[in-house]
């Protein structure tokens, strides 16, 4: 879309870093960073004024993107014991079906979907490197450059993080005919980072790295990516999502994923611990300790029934967290902190359990998002505040809810209310992406996601 009309934005109704605040003129400079706000202003002739109540632009910190393509097609019940390992193989079906353009015309779906749903970047997590049989591309980068080209399509924001795969599990286990696609050795894994630091920056996109699991990679792999890698971005691993995956941690180690993680690894704000289910209240108090970002993602651990974080805890030993759509069987941030909240509620058969009394849930967990979500991606601050990027959402001021709401009883009403559908427009550094509803290249990039979706079939 084309860039902002304006250099100043008037909304009666804000979200700022200091708190709600009314008659709100936020100026833009020609970057799209925000340069100014100003608060009990009157809008001047030729201020854009924005049709509903401002926030900011969620980071949606985990992301698969071509398992937006599989949704829906692991729902038929197996023996009963049905779980994440069971999932696993319809999965691995997907990456043997999908070449380059395909992943890109998913991405890109996707991603239009993401901005809909009110995130405004996305933490791509991707392990998905070779052809079907491990064969790399011409190219080894080739699908790290399509997710770029699809971000760059849809307009979000991207992290990249290409993740280094080698084992199938704990010590070194030969990986199986489904994970060829991913698998790289430290040195082929360092040169794709070698790779990816030109166009990356040449794309805008921040780059990171990612270690799958400690299934997936040993102690002395991770050692040599970690004291060579040539990016300074974030670091993220999946650990301790599923109870198997911790019994199998015992068995190699003596100890449990994040204790073992903790201990062995310098873990620290660079990292993002990828669901983290399954942890001790040791194991919690010291990951809030160290820094690092939990990064949940209530909807895909709910499909897979991986169990419930203990967020409760977490938060009271002063843990960051944020979510990520994951698997994508949800796209918006609605829905994934709704769950997030109803996850607790469940467990501990009580209400509104990740605020403090007398504090909204719905401010409490869409501001724990953002900041956690900022520092997984790797981004300096996260806001409406002057010198971030001008990532923001607008509320459907139409909808009768919002429009009789004020301050957090907004987010109440659009996180545990209404969801995805209350987001009108969505503006990524200074540009709008979503206008009304609606992306200008959607029609195109919903023709070439359906010819995937009948390739799957």
């Amino acid at each position: 879309m084309s860039a902002f009309s304006a250099h100043r934005l008037f909304a009666e109704q804000a979200l700022l870093s200091t708190g709600w605040a009314e008659n709100v003129i936020i100026s833009l400079d020609s970057d799209g960073w925000i340069a100014a706000v100003e608060t009990a202003q009157a809008p001047a002739a030729g201020d854009e004024r924005i049709a509903g109540p401002l926030v900011p632009a969620v980071p949606n910190l985990h992301s698969h993107a071509f398992q937006r393509a599989m949704a829906g097609l692991a729902e038929v019940a197996g023996s009963g014991d049905d779980s994440f390992w069971t999932w696993r193989e319809t999965m691995y079906r997907t990456v043997g079906l999908v070449d380059p353009d395909d992943v890109e015309a998913i991405a890109a779906k996707l991603y239009v979907e993401m901005l809909k749903g009110g995130f405004g970047r996305v933490v791509e997590f991707h392990y998905l490197h070779h052809q079907e049989g491990g064969t790399p591309y011409a190219d080894p980068a080739e699908m790290s450059l399509r997710i770029l080209n699809a971000s760059h399509r849809a307009g979000i924001g991207l992290t990249h993080l290409p993740v280094f795969y080698a084992h199938a599990n704990f010590g070194g286990m030969e990986p199986n005919p489904g994970q060829r696609p991913f698998l790289h050795d430290p040195d082929r894994f360092l040169a794709l980072l070698e790779r990816l630091v030109p166009a990356s920056a040449e794309a805008g996109a921040e780059l990171g790295y990612a270690i799958h699991s400690l299934r997936a990679a040993t102690p002395d792999e991770m050692r040599t990516i970690l004291g060579s890698a040539p990016v300074s971005g974030p670091i993220h691993i999946h650990v301790a999502e599923q109870t198997r995956e911790v019994e199998d941690c015992l068995a190699w180690s003596g100890r449990r994923p994040v204790e073992w993680l903790l201990d062995e690894m310098p873990v620290d704000k660079r990292w993002c611990a990828i669901h983290a289910t399954h942890m001790t209240a040791e194991e919690t108090k010291r990951l809030a300790k160290s820094g690092a970002v939990a990064g949940l993602c209530p909807a895909t651990e709910a499909n897979l029934g991986d169990g419930i974080f203990l967020a409760t805890d977490f938060l009271a030993a002063g843990g960051r967290l944020g979510i990520g759509t994951d698997s994508h069987v949800a796209t918006s941030v609605a829905e994934e902190l709704r769950l997030l909240e109803y996850g607790q509620r469940l467990r501990d058969r009580r209400r509104n359990r990740l605020a403090a009394p007398g504090a909204s849930v719905g401010r409490t967990i869409f501001e724990a998002a953002l900041a956690g979500g900022a520092q997984a991606a790797g981004l300096g601050s996260a806001g409406i505040q002057v010198g971030t990027r001008a990532d923001l959402v607008v509320l459907d001021g139409a909808n009768p809810y919002i429009a009789a709401a004020s301050g957090n009883q907004i987010l109440d009403r659009w996180l545990f209310a209404l969801g995805g559908e209350t987001v009108r427009d969505v503006m990524v550094a200074g540009e709008w992406k979503i206008r009304n509803g609606r992306h200008d290249r959607e029609e195109d990039i919903d023709r070439a996601f359906a010819r995937v979706l009948t390739k799957l079939k």
